[in-house]
């Protein structure tokens, strides 16, 4: 939890990029061994500073609503919430059926929001689910 009342992400924010000179070793060579497998599709893809905001949109505001609570109401109130997601993202579900988590969408306020994978991913429910064998197969049997 940040304690800035950012209201946009920071345009800085998801822009880290590493090229050779950043990973050389002493010879100018590649160091795998800390920093991994080079890739030159990350070296040469550019990220436009509007994704970055973007991709952190969501984590900024709830930053923001996080911090307002606890100005409001305490440091528990934060505190507690929190803690909430976590059981509730954590429970276990049949492995064969779709994963829909709606105590955390309610927690999160994502309850009345549409996205379109919710509604495209629908179609591919049509095939049979054998729930006997995907629950011998997660238990091990």
């Amino acid at each position: 939890m940040d304690n800035t009342y950012r209201i946009v992400p920071a345009s800085n924010a998801g822009s880290s990029t590493a090229s050779l000179k950043d990973t050389a070793n002493e010879y100018g060579l590649h160091d795998t061994m800390r920093y991994g497998m080079r890739s030159l599709a990350a070296e040469i893809k550019q990220v436009a500073p509007l994704q970055g905001r973007l991709e952190n949109w969501e984590e900024t505001q709830d930053n923001l609503k996080l911090n307002m609570q606890r100005n409001l109401y305490g440091l528990h109130a934060p505190v507690r919430l929190l803690m909430e997601r976590r059981a509730v993202s954590q429970t276990p579900h049949m492995p064969a059926l779709p994963r829909s988590n709606v105590h955390l969408d309610i927690l999160m306020g994502r309850d009345e929001v549409l996205d379109p994978a919710e509604i495209m991913d629908g179609a591919e429910g049509a095939e049979a689910m054998d729930i006997h064998g995907e629950m011998e197969k997660k238990l091990k049997l």
